[in-house]
């Protein structure tokens, strides 16, 4: 995870950069289990990880997207990144700990996740910590707002 941008002294980057550390720990959890064989573990972690995903994707694309957007800048990237969320609601609600190929669509999907928490962490967020203006963070500071009203507590 990057450290060197700058990026961690701006809360609302932070708090998304801390997200991202706690689904990459989630992450780990389930691979262990399922090194295990602990599909049962393993599937109420993954649980847990869609839980914190919803929540964080909404941040993500009704702040820091949607500011990006709203300058016209890295457009082609937040799409393609805002497409990796619908692909991972997608597969989430696909998975089946019951299936024979449960263990290696998890293991697909947590490799897909990691490699996309890297775009955000190593490229979007410091993007943004550098073009945003104060109408962006603004936004993004809104998102923050709305999506703490709004997320409801995971169990």
């Amino acid at each position: 995870m990057c450290e060197h941008c700058g990026c961690r002294e701006i809360e609302p980057i932070a708090r998304l950069m801390d997200e991202h550390l706690e689904m990459l720990e989630l992450s780990g959890q389930i691979r262990r289990s399922l090194l295990a064989g602990d599909r049962t573990t393993a599937a109420g972690a993954l649980a847990l990880l869609g839980a914190r995903l919803v929540p964080h994707a909404r941040r993500e694309e009704r702040g820091v997207f949607a500011a990006l957007e709203e300058q016209g800048d890295f457009a082609d990237e937040v799409r393609r990144l805002e497409a990796d969320h619908r692909a991972f609601d997608e597969i989430f609600d696909q998975l089946d700990a019951a299936a024979p190929d449960f263990e290696q669509r998890v293991k697909a999907l947590l490799a897909d996740l990691s490699l996309h928490i890297d775009r955000e962490n190593l490229g979007i967020f410091p993007v943004s910590v550098v073009t945003l203006g104060a109408e962006g963070w603004e936004t993004v500071e809104r998102a923050h707002a709305e999506t703490d009203e709004t997320a409801t507590p995971a169990h």
